[in-house]
């Protein structure tokens, strides 16, 4: 099928059927799910504070930390183009992957042990808190737009189809 301009950049198409860019560049006939985006994307927080735990007693290595942190980046781009599906800003987060890395890269430099990781812990979470408000305040954006696209009655009804 061929992809105008602006579906090939994640909008939709302006032809009767419409398609969606994801995050991996490919085509699909349903809009991107900011549920669970956001879901996966939380997810994956959770389980970068255990895996520097983990780190801190030498029962994972600074790659499974980075490998971490780079899924932490997809599924927040991900994240970022879902909401910008239904045109809500959150540039506010934009930040997060540059703060989470500081962050981690300060944490890395040292020598492996709990100390270590809990003396980081704080400035890690203040990051990730961010993120989560940052999201949070758009919940009822996302779901009003969402309602909104869903609706086939949101368009103003002309004289002659309200007969």
């Amino acid at each position: 099928m061929y992809q105008s301009a602006s579906s090939r950049s994640g909008e939709s198409s302006p032809t009767n059927s419409t398609t969606y860019q994801n995050h991996d560049g490919y085509y699909s006939a349903a809009p991107p799910n900011v549920t669970n985006a956001v879901h996966s994307l939380l997810t994956s927080t959770k389980k970068l504070q255990q895996v520097l735990k983990l780190w801190s007693i030498e029962q994972a290595s600074e790659t499974d930390v980075s490998d971490l942190y780079v899924q932490i980046g997809h599924e927040l781009n991900h994240t970022i183009s879902a909401f910008a599906h239904y045109q809500i800003d959150v540039s506010e987060i934009h930040t997060i992957p540059a703060e989470l890395r500081d962050v981690l890269e300060h944490c890395l430099s040292e020598e492996p042990s709990p100390e270590v990781v809990e003396s980081f812990m704080p400035e890690l979470r203040q990051v990730l808190y961010k993120l989560l408000k940052g999201l949070q305040s758009r919940r009822d954006v996302w779901k009003a737009a969402v309602r909104q696209q869903n609706n086939p009655y949101t368009q103003p009804l002309s004289p002659r189809s309200s007969r």
